[in-house]
């Protein structure tokens, strides 16, 4: 094939639809990544597509479809390398390549050990342009749940915390409904839609009785897997995500020396129990939790509290991302903090993150970090 060549900037254009599109699959298609896939054709764009709920079909094969026999020597913009493996759906390679593709222009190479490379191989071994490195630094924010559980073995931990003006999350009582609008909690419930799985420590759980669902109108129907921190099995077999577990995933993570006979209870009600060792404090060991988590397919994981396990995600330098809703008010001292006392002696050790946004939600502010470098 002769190769392709594009305008300058043309590359970055097609691929910042791609990721557009990317970002729509974003909490539906754990455990393969969200990638988005445009066809262009003579400057038309004649194929769109991108991961379905549940992985499949891949972004690739929606755009193929759409294309037909445009998509003879055109230009596929991909957000992650396609797949060179068989997997439950055949290597999108290889239907690249079927399809008489004469260019591919991908952000990122799959850190994937299948794939690793070998799908740009195939590609250019059948005479197809390849470009691999187009918006990579968009990609990879956009796709930094998937890439950190293959390079290191856990999901993107998100801390999204509620909170009044001096930094509490609920009245001495226990009272926290509500501290924020209702603007921020719609924004909660998008969040929640993004992410593969939202959870909370056992005293959230026993305070509240949430529901961690997402109920927002016009989302796809596949909820967040509901997680409970619950290193003794505290949580009530007639709590709300208990008595729902058959309908929506739930999953318990406790100590792996857990009395068998409470843990049969939980299973019986339609909860995965995730048994792991506790930490020195007798607690679940938190970087093996998240390992199990991975090994499931979570990439992305929502915690929404409360202050001890925030505090000990904090400790544990775990915490990726985070989302901080501020209400103006303010409750006082004896009022729950956000975060508990986690062993801080100096301000020059107390961990920093970097803020890279600030919306404005009624009277609530919301500033969103990231893991500072």
């Amino acid at each position: 094939m002769t190769e392709q060549r594009a305008a300058p900037g043309q590359d970055e254009r097609y691929m910042r639809i791609a990721l557009g599109l990317a970002a729509r699959g974003l909490g539906n298609t754990w455990p393969n990544p969200a990638v988005g896939c445009v066809i262009v054709n003579d400057g038309r764009i004649v194929g769109r597509g991108w991961t379905q709920v549940g992985g499949r079909p891949h972004a690739e094969t929606q755009a193929l479809a759409e294309a037909g026999a445009a998509a003879r020597g055109a230009t596929a913009y991909v957000t992650l390398e396609p797949c060179s493996h068989q997997g439950k759906t055949p290597p999108c390679a290889e239907a690249l390549i079927a399809a008489g593709i004469g260019r591919c222009v991908a952000a990122l190479e799959d850190p994937d050990p299948r794939v690793s490379g070998k799908g740009f191989a195939m590609l250019r071994e059948a005479g197809v342009a390849v470009r691999d490195d187009c918006l990579s630094i968009q990609a990879a924010d956009l796709n930094a749940g998937f890439l950190m559980t293959r390079q290191q073995g856990r999901p993107l931990i998100t801390l999204k915390l509620a909170v009044s003006l001096d930094g509490r999350i609920g009245t001495h009582s226990g009272d926290s409904r509500w501290i924020t609008s209702p603007a921020s909690r719609q924004r909660a419930h998008l969040l929640r839609s993004r992410s593969d799985a939202v959870m909370v420590g056992s005293n959230t759980a026993l305070q509240d009785d949430p529901e961690l669902t997402c109920r927002l109108p016009g989302l796809p129907p596949k909820q967040p897997v509901r997680i409970v921190l619950d290193g003794r099995l505290r949580l009530s077999l007639t709590a709300r995500v208990v008595a729902t577990a058959r309908e929506i995933p739930t999953w318990v993570i406790t100590r792996e020396d857990v009395d068998a006979t409470r843990r049969r209870a939980f299973e019986d009600c339609g909860i995965e129990v995730i048994a792991v060792p506790p930490d020195a404090a007798g607690f679940p060991d938190l970087p093996a939790a998240f390992g199990e988590l991975a090994e499931r397919g979570l990439t992305r994981v929502l915690v929404e509290g409360g202050g001890k396990l925030a505090a000990s995600l904090v400790r544990a330098d775990l915490v990726d991302r985070m989302i901080w809703f501020r209400s103006p008010s303010v409750i006082g001292g004896d009022g729950l903090p956000a975060l508990a006392a986690f062993g801080v002696d100096t301000v020059a050790e107390a961990p920093r993150w970097r803020r890279v946004r600030a919306d404005i939600l009624g009277d609530d502010l919301l500033e969103t970090f990231v893991r500072a470098l």
